[in-house]
């Protein structure tokens, strides 16, 4: 697969995924976009949450959690659906192609999950986010059913994030196991 090709059609899903995000909830002051994947690096899907859903969390606890964890956000799977549709129709076929090679797997899914940092990285060097909200959004890519090892989630986080979310991140995950 060329994975060249493969960011190009994630950042166009991804700026149209955010673009209908914005256009349906950001009167509810979006705060965060994500992709994320599956473990068998079969899906590439975007996720968004906003400050108003926040609101519906913070009386119940552990509203980090809420904020930062994509799988718990409201708006998962939502913007850009056909094109995100084509790009798991073609992970799916090229690892239908390949699916006795356990070698070839490991990078695929590699590339797959390191394309799609690279993508949302590139996006906020341009200001893409910040340039339709006015604000700054907090930027995730994750693995559904998987852990990173803390130091890669660090360097995720890192990576993507210049702003308070990253600090309250770090914080978060200095709790975990606590």
């Amino acid at each position: 697969m060329n994975f060249e090709i493969l960011k190009q059609k994630i950042e166009t899903a991804a700026k149209k995924a955010f673009l209908d995000a914005y256009e349906k909830h950001g009167s509810e002051k979006i705060y965060s976009f994500a992709l994320y994947s599956d473990e068998g690096a079969m899906t590439v899907c975007p996720a968004t949450n906003t400050v108003r859903v926040l609101e519906h969390y913070a009386e119940e606890g552990d509203l980090v959690y809420y904020k930062y964890e994509p799988a718990e956000w409201a708006y998962e799977m939502e913007g850009a659906e056909k094109e995100f549709d084509d790009i798991c129709s073609e992970l799916r076929a090229e690892l239908d192609k390949n699916d006795e090679d356990n070698g070839w797997f490991e990078k695929f899914q590699t590339g797959l999950y390191s394309a799609c940092v690279e993508v949302l990285e590139k996006l906020k060097k341009e200001n893409f986010f910040s340039q339709i909200t006015g604000d700054e959004i907090f930027l995730i890519f994750t693995v559904s059913d998987y852990e990173f090892e803390t130091d890669d989630l660090r360097k995720i986080i890192t990576r993507l994030n210049d702003n308070e979310y990253k600090n309250e991140y770090l914080a978060w995950m200095d709790t975990w196991g606590n």
